[in-house]
């Protein structure tokens, strides 16, 4: 929240988890597959943040793989950990028809498959992996992108989806959308803190967090997004209709996300418009 009054207080950039949603139960089980570098960076970003109560296994797909797996133990190991949310960071179009399989072998309750690149995830496919995992009681949810992942849904604004499962609203309460406090001091109007309440699972929020602190809230909102595009993004610069009344890449949607978040609690600091008054006749 805002700032409300003129107390000093040093500058910095805070992280804060909320409590677990299921203190007693088992603890998360988390497989993340990964393909190359896009996947390696949320693998480590994960790891450095997650609760510590979570385990983490992650699984290596081969970077080549053929348009038509025939037999997807060719490509996967005999065997693979137990896990209740399957994060799926594939980074061509082709891994994706491994998620059934993986799926089958680690009893997942839920599956996560962000679509960063929509080359990587192809809007047939992923219809087509809701309809097989559904059928199957396994709940799925592909984010487009990541960073909009929240604990109701995914999506930007109408193109927004609900995704009704627990298993991934437990893990969007500490990954995808980011969510911070900000403090302002409101008789320099500069940013004096930042709290990741939630932050985007490639990191990216907590490098914003860092570069507002000392900003003047006129100029946070377009910065917040440029710091965020400063950051190395993986989300995909070919223009696409991303819901009806926005058409634009997703590395440009990863911006807007961060802007939306940061305006309103700066928006009581900022300068307000002047306006000039026609003279009377």
């Amino acid at each position: 929240m805002p700032r409300s009054d003129g107390s000093n207080e040093s500058t910095e950039c805070k992280e804060s988890f909320p409590t677990p949603l299921h203190p007693t139960e088992e603890t998360m089980r988390l497989l993340i597959a990964i393909q190359g570098p896009y996947g390696q960076r949320i693998l480590k970003n994960i790891r450095e943040r997650v609760p510590r109560e979570w385990r983490i296994e992650s699984l290596t797909l081969p970077p080549n793989l053929p348009p038509l797996i025939d037999d997807p133990a060719d490509f996967l190991p005999p065997e693979l950990p137990a896990a209740d949310l399957l994060i799926f960071l594939s980074e061509s179009s082709h891994a994706p028809q491994l998620i059934p399989d993986i799926v089958a072998m680690t009893g997942a309750q839920g599956v996560i498959a962000p679509v960063d690149n929509s080359q990587w995830m192809p809007a047939g496919l992923k219809n087509q992996l809701r309809r097989e995992l559904g059928a199957k009681g396994i709940l799925t949810a592909f984010p487009k992108t990541f960073c909009t992942l929240t604990e109701e849904g995914s999506g930007y604004r109408h193109a927004a989806e609900p995704h009704g499962g627990k298993v991934i609203a437990e893990f969007a309460r500490y990954f995808g959308k980011p969510k911070f406090r900000i403090t302002v001091n409101p008789s320099t109007r500069r940013i004096e803190s930042v709290e990741v309440l939630r932050g985007a699972p490639c990191g990216s929020s907590h490098h914003v967090a860092k570069g507002l602190i000392g900003v003047h809230a006129d100029e946070a909102v377009p910065k917040a997004g440029l710091i965020a595009h400063h950051y190395p993004c993986q989300a995909s610069m070919q223009a696409e209709q991303i819901d009806k009344a926005l058409y634009d890449t997703l590395m440009h949607l990863s911006g807007y996300v961060v802007n939306e978040e940061v305006e309103p609690q700066i928006r009581p600091f900022r300068t307000p418009p002047s306006y000039v008054t026609p003279p009377t006749p």
